[in-house]
């Protein structure tokens, strides 16, 4: 099963995807996205590496996320994403357009045929002020479409608000 868990800044999207992960009860594999690059991404990271069992393996990935989804889906495991839109900031400060082309096209070409159970989390940007910025509005606008595409893959859909879940797709939780 694919799903998607939307919501914005510390909406709870992050603990209910680990809590749907237990839940499989499947071995796990959390699948990190992001760039601890300054003191407060660390403590982030160190307040989500507290959060998570300890038997869950780790995979750091900023850019190459379809093959390392590739090289870890299997039947009876379960991959968690997080996040999508950090690994789209990571392609964005790239400048290279065309490896964030690739890589975005890479990861929904591969992703229905993945077996396993695979939870994505994203934050979803785009229900606000239109940012000012070429790049900052480029952002919101890769996110949306690459939400949009995944989307449609997805067996189910959650937005998260206020540590509530809000099924948009498939079955409520």
């Amino acid at each position: 099963m694919l799903q998607l868990i939307l919501g914005g800044a510390r909406s709870g999207k992050s603990r209910l995807a680990e809590k749907l992960a237990v839940g499989t009860r499947l071995p796990v594999t959390y699948i990190a996205t992001s760039q601890p690059l300054d003191g407060e991404m660390n403590e982030r990271v160190a307040l989500h590496r507290a959060r998570r069992p300890a038997e869950w393996a780790l995979v750091e990935e900023p850019l190459a996320l379809a093959q390392v989804l590739r090289d870890n889906a299997a039947p009876g495991h379960c991959l968690l994403v997080d996040c999508l839109t950090l690994w789209l900031t990571n392609l964005l400060m790239l400048d290279d357009a065309p490896r964030l082309g690739k890589e975005r096209d890479a990861l929904l070409d591969c992703v229905v045929a993945l077996p396993g159970e695979i939870i994505f989390v994203s934050n979803e940007t785009g229900m606000g002020v239109v940012p000012l910025g070429e790049l900052t509005r480029r952002y919101v606008d890769e996110a949306g479409w690459l939400h949009q595409a995944l989307a449609e893959r997805c067996q189910r859909v959650v937005l998260t608000v206020a540590g509530l879940p809000l099924t948009l797709k498939g079955t409520a939780l």
